[in-house]
């Protein structure tokens, strides 16, 4: 956590007065262009937060067409950005501001996938944390702050470019580089193998297939430990499910999506944004049984028949099993009730 003054080499984050962002690295002489003009860092650095600078004209008259400028007479926005007097209120920025930010070769995990992930698997300080894949170090920073460096975070990452540009975004975010992170290169499971037994409080695959994986992560994972995964699409999400419950050594998986929506809220217009963040991934969660101890896993209904296609069965087998494989069951009391009522209600119609 940094405080005081503003210092170079540290990310700053400007705002103007329409929520515009534009966040940067501060440096002894240097400028941050916006599309009004140009924001001098000495102006920031020795300052605190929370002030106001205002930008200064960038004097780029090449941003008119020099051959022909009578193309650009009537477009006042192509001056814009040499036009000065611009205000922006400068701040750190937030954990979530920097990874939305952040240089990045890999698709990152939303911020609200990432608060999830931290929360329902219950990352805490002082864990240990193991991590399949670094990306570009979204997810990884957020671990790295949520166990402190009174834990360890452990990642494996296939791609060595990934993994660098994972170091580099977390050394910029932390001020140096974080000693309580081992970034291991290579594939998921034959480093796995070489890792400790039953030593990791805490598991997060974000991979293509962690139904595979399985057995390596329960291998590492000490009893009572989190699993959270994180998959995109509902085939992944049912494949991951079907396989918890068959290794018989994770206990009933939890699946959860978050869905994200901003307001405006002006005066009286106070309304939902008319654009959301959707479906981004679904978030698997489930804990890890003690050796020589079998998962409890919620019984189904033998009448409840939920893997056999309908459209398999010939038509005489359909009628006779159509009882067994229809999900939507009612009770013949439950049944009788409704017609009951809606009788009633018929017959009040009728007498209005």
């Amino acid at each position: 956590m940094r405080r005081g003054p503003l210092q170079a080499g540290e990310k700053v984050q400007f705002t103007d007065r329409k929520s515009n962002k534009i966040t940067d690295q501060l440096v002894a002489g240097g400028v941050t262009q916006t599309p009004h003009g140009i924001i001098l860092h000495d102006d920031v650095i020795g300052g605190g937060e929370g002030v106001v600078v205002t930008t200064v004209n960038a004097k780029r008259e090449a941003q008119v067409n020099p051959d022909h400028p009578e193309r650009d007479a009537n477009k006042p926005w192509k001056a814009a950005r040499a036009i000065g007097g611009w205000q922006y209120s400068v701040m750190r920025p937030r954990l979530a501001d920097y990874v939305l930010s952040m240089p990045r070769g890999a698709q990152i995990m939303y911020p609200k996938d990432i608060a999830q992930v931290i929360q329902l698997g219950d990352i805490r300080t002082g864990m240990r944390v193991l991590e399949s894949g670094a990306g570009s170090g979204a997810m990884s920073i957020n671990l790295l702050d949520a166990v402190t460096p009174g834990g360890s975070l452990t990642t494996i990452e296939l791609r060595p470019e990934f993994a660098k540009v994972a170091m580099a975004n977390a050394t910029l975010y932390f001020g140096s580089r974080p000693d309580w992170w081992r970034l291991l290169d290579g594939d998921f499971d034959s480093v796995a193998a070489t890792l400790e037994e039953h030593w990791f409080d805490r598991v997060v695959l974000d991979m293509l297939d962690p139904w595979n994986r399985l057995d390596a992560a329960w291998r590492v994972t000490a009893p009572g430990g989190v699993l959270t995964c994180y998959v995109t699409t509902t085939t992944q999400m049912d494949r991951l499910c079907q396989a918890l419950h068959e290794s018989g050594r994770w206990t009933e998986p939890q699946v959860q999506e978050t869905l994200e929506r901003n307001w405006k809220v002006q005066g009286l217009a106070v309304r939902p944004d008319h654009q959301m963040i959707g479906h981004t991934g679904f978030l698997v969660v489930s804990r890890a049984m003690a050796d020589g101890f079998q998962a409890l896993h919620k019984r189904e209904r033998p009448a409840k028949d939920v893997s056999t296609d309908v459209d398999s069965l010939t038509d005489e087998e359909r009628a006779t099993r159509w009882e067994e494989l229809e999900l939507r069951d009612i009770s013949d009391r439950k049944l009788n009730k409704v017609l009951r009522d809606l009788d009633a209600q018929i017959r009040s119609l009728g007498e209005q």
